[in-house]
């Protein structure tokens, strides 16, 4: 009969610190900016047509670019807060 080898469970992850999660948090923002930029420059919420709201239309057209963004950011984005978030964690580390 084989004897196994008794299984101890290991470390458990645990949560990463507040700094990190602010850290994070940060950098999804700063992307979610970025992405409503580029919306902005590609037309998204410019209606030019006989049913387009003017005025009004285009400042609440702002809205929904960030919205778009920040939903782009929640699905995994483009990896740009990845590469903001490790600069930011360096600096942090650094001081």
């Amino acid at each position: 009969m084989t004897n196994f080898l008794p299984i101890t469970p290991g470390n458990q992850p645990t949560a990463p610190p507040k700094q990190n999660i602010a850290l994070r948090a940060v950098a999804e923002k700063l992307e979610a900016s970025f992405l409503a930029e580029m919306l902005k420059s590609v037309g998204v919420g410019e209606q030019e047509n006989s049913f387009s709201g003017g005025v009004g239309e285009d400042q609440f057209a702002s809205f929904l670019r960030q919205a778009l963004a920040n939903k782009m950011v929640s699905s995994g984005g483009i990896g740009l807060a990845e590469s903001f978030y490790n600069s930011l964690m360096e600096k942090s580390n650094d001081t």
